[in-house]
């Protein structure tokens, strides 16, 4: 069954009759999930430093932020999560995810650098995963400035975030941009969209009713690829990579009421059966999207402490 606080929740939503994502223009969908954000999120909670940096991208400056978590020395190189937010591509920032990045890093130890890919429609694939990989590279690059570890550098995100960090590790292995090696030490990868074609059972079974609708989904995926032929590029889909082996441990979290949970697990198996250490866990009563809702969700902090545990642990010297 579904928690009983996400049923409240979606039930809350339907009776202001909040206006689902897929009938706003991409601006206006941008400004309303920062500003629902106050209603499901916990308070921000203080880390020893949060600053905005930039990184050299294949079109310019791509936005990041760097957190160093509460009680970090000042000059402790410490392990890193490089973080992209979700929203499909199209919404989401630096400020949609800055509570949750707060939380990783205080839970973690590890520093979090946040980054701000270009969006659809405006720059569609493969804007998005360029911009990804650049500023992961670039963080490896400046590792002394940031004060991490290059060796300890993990990646993570959650739905569109977690695509993006499945073909990073992918990309890094490959070495697929040709700048030479970027290791990857970890995985954390957070109800990811993997598999483009939206053809798992879970997307029938769960596309209506639990906030992420086919209607959205199918929103999301056509600013983000206006050619759908694109969706079997494994930058896309990294279910459909040719390969799965010699990729770094991973966490796969899923929710069991959200239409990307088939493809999750499927995701998590591919990984295990290519000879990856893998973590598969799903929060069955859950939704998509409910890990920075803290504020209204019980479950969500469960979700947020355990990434954060399994990151220090992966992490570790």
């Amino acid at each position: 069954m579904l928690h009983p606080q996400t049923r409240a929740l979606i039930d809350f939503m339907v009776e202001r009759q909040i206006p689902p994502t897929h009938t706003l223009a991409p601006p206006e969908a941008r400004r309303l999930y920062l500003e629902r954000r106050g209603f499901t999120q916990p308070d921000a909670p203080e880390v020893a430093e949060a600053r905005e940096w930039t990184a050299s991208g294949p079109a310019g400056d791509i936005p990041l932020r760097a957190y160093r978590p509460l009680g970090a020395a000042p000059e402790a190189v410490l392990p890193v999560l490089v973080y992209y937010h979700g929203g499909g591509w199209v919404i989401g920032d630096l400020d949609t995810h800055d509570t949750l990045c707060r939380e990783l890093a205080n839970g973690a130890g590890c520093a979090v650098v946040a980054v701000h890919y270009r969006l659809a429609p405006e720059q569609p694939f493969p804007a998005a995963f360029d911009d990804a990989l650049a500023a992961t590279r670039w963080v490896a690059e400046h590792a002394i400035e940031l004060r991490i570890d290059p060796a300890r550098l993990a990646v993570g995100g959650d739905s569109a975030g977690g695509n993006l960090a499945a073909a990073v590790a992918l990309a890094a292995r490959d070495d697929s941009d040709g700048r030479g090696p970027l290791a990857i030490a970890y995985q954390l990868l957070i109800y990811p969209a993997v598999d483009m074609r939206r053809g798992h059972e879970s997307h029938q079974r769960n596309g209506q009713g639990y906030v992420l609708t086919q209607d959205t989904i199918a929103y999301f995926a056509n600013h983000y690829l206006p050619d759908a032929a694109q969706g079997t590029d494994w930058r896309a889909s990294p279910l459909l990579a040719a390969s799965h082996a010699r990729l770094p441990p991973a966490l796969v979290l899923t929710a069991g009421y959200d239409p990307l949970v088939d493809e999750g697990l499927d995701y998590a198996r591919a990984l295990s059966e290519a000879g990856n250490r893998v973590s598969y866990v799903s929060f069955g009563r859950q939704i998509h999207g409910f890990i920075p809702m803290g504020k209204v969700l019980d479950e969500a902090r469960t979700a947020v402490t355990l990434c954060a545990a399994e990151l220090r642990r992966a992490l570790a010297r």
